[in-house]
C-alpha cells in the first residue's frame, strides 16, 4: 500500500497542531445541499487523505450524526498511513428536530460532555482533535462551555479547544479561559467581515482562522449558474445570496473574477481559494468537495501563485462589501456572535 501524498502544512494558531493548508469540509456529505453519493463521498475523502489533507471538519447535527459515522467509515477503510495523519475538527451543540430543524444551541458543561460522549462513539476514535461549539449559546457564558471543553482535554478525549463563529469580544473571553487554537469562521473573497476586528484579534491572541464559505457555497466556483434547479432540502434555497436579483448581481461578480482567472489560467475556484490562502499563512481554507472532480480542483489553488498585482486584479474584480445580500437568512444570523 502506498503512503499518502504530503501537502504543504499550515499551525492552527500558536498552540494548535500543524495541518495540511486545505482541509475539506466533510458537511456537504450529509446535509444541507440535498442528496448525496455515499460511495463517492468515502471515495472523495479517501482521495483528500491520499493527496494529504489531514484536516476532516465535521459537526456532530450534520444529518444527525451522520456525517461523523460516514467519517468514521471512510478512515476505517483508508491505508493505514493516511489514517494515522487524519484530524478531525467536530463542531457541537446545535438542537435539532426530529424533522431535521434547528431550535437552537445548547452550551453548558454537562450538555458538552454529553456531546462530545456520543461524537466519539460515531467516530469509532477515543479523541477529538479539535472540539469547539458551533454557535455561542446566549443563555451560558462563554467561559463555562470553554471550560468544559477544558475538562474534556484534560481528561484526554478533546485534544485542542476551537470556537466557531464568534466576534472578537468573546475570543478575548475564552482565549482567558484556555488555549484556543483555532476560530472557524466563514471568510471569502464575498465574506470579508473578519476583517475589521475579528482576524486582528485572532493573530494578537495567537489563534487560528479555519475559513468555512471560501466558494460561498458554491456561489464564487465558477460552476453556478443563474438558471440552476435546486435539489429540495438545499440550503441555498434559502439563503439570500442566492435569491433573485441577489444571485444575478452577485454572478456578475463571478462573470468579472473570471477573466482574471483565465489570464493566469487557471479556474474561478482556484483563484477564491487562493485568493484566501494569500491572506495568511495562519488562514487553513476548508473546502467543501462532495466530488473527486471537485476536490481536485480545490487542491489545484495550492499550485498557484498570486503576486501583487494577482491580488490587485482580484479585488477590483470583487471589492469588499461587493456581495448582494447576506450569508445567511435573518433567524441564523441572529444566532451569529461574530456579527453582534
Amino acid at each position: 500500500m502506498t503512503s499518502a501524498a504530503t501537502l504543504p502544512t499550515r499551525p492552527l494558531g500558536t498552540t494548535g497542531p500543524q495541518v495540511s493548508a486545505l482541509g475539506l469540509g466533510c458537511m456537504g456529505m450529509s446535509a444541507l445541499y440535498g442528496q448525496a453519493d455515499r460511495t463517492e463521498s468515502i471515495a472523495t475523502i479517501h482521495a483528500a487523505l491520499d493527496a494529504g489533507v489531514t484536516l476532516l471538519d465535521t459537526g456532530d447535527f450534520y444529518g444527525m450524526g451522520h456525517n461523523e459515522l460516514l467519517i468514521n467509515e471512510a478512515l476505517r477503510t483508508a491505508p493505514a498511513t493516511a489514517r494515522e495523519r487524519a484530524l478531525t475538527s467536530v463542531k457541537f451543540g446545535a438542537l435539532r428536530t426530529v424533522e431535521g430543524g434547528f431550535t437552537g444551541y445548547d452550551g453548558r458543561p454537562a450538555a458538552v460532555k454529553n456531546f462530545a460522549a456520543y461524537s466519539l462513539q460515531r467516530l469509532g476514535t477515543d479523541h477529538i482533535d479539535i472540539y469547539r461549539i458551533a454557535r455561542v449559546d446566549p443563555d451560558v457564558p462563554v467561559e463555562e462551555t470553554v471550560g468544559a471543553i477544558a475538562e474534556l482535554v484534560e481528561a484526554g478525549h478533546v485534544r485542542h479547544i476551537g470556537l466557531s463563529e464568534v466576534g472578537a469580544g468573546t475570543l478575548r473571553r475564552a482565549a482567558a479561559v484556555a488555549p484556543i487554537a483555532d476560530l472557524q469562521i466563514e471568510y471569502s473573497l464575498v465574506s470579508r467581515g473578519i476583517e475589521d476586528e475579528i482576524l486582528p484579534a485572532a493573530r494578537e491572541l495567537g489563534i487560528g482562522i479555519t475559513a468555512y464559505g471560501v466558494l460561498s457555497r458554491g456561489l464564487i466556483s465558477g460552476h453556478f449558474s443563474r438558471d440552476r434547479a435546486l435539489a429540495p432540502g438545499d440550503f441555498r434555497s434559502m439563503s439570500p445570496r442566492f435569491q433573485g436579483d441577489n444571485l444575478h448581481r452577485n454572478l456578475d461578480l463571478v462573470e468579472r473574477l473570471r477573466k482574471v482567472a483565465e489570464e493566469k489560467g487557471v479556474t474561478v475556484a482556484q483563484t477564491a481559494i487562493a485568493w484566501v490562502l494569500a491572506q495568511g499563512d495562519d488562514i487553513v481554507p476548508l473546502i467543501g468537495a462532495r466530488r473527486r472532480d471537485r476536490l481536485a480542483e480545490a487542491l489545484g489553488a495550492l499550485d498557484v501563485t498570486l503576486r501583487a498585482e494577482d491580488l490587485a486584479a482580484i479585488e477590483a474584480a470583487v471589492p469588499a462589501g461587493a456581495a448582494a445580500g447576506e450569508r445567511y437568512p435573518a433567524a441564523q444570523m441572529a444566532h451569529l456572535d461574530s456579527e453582534r
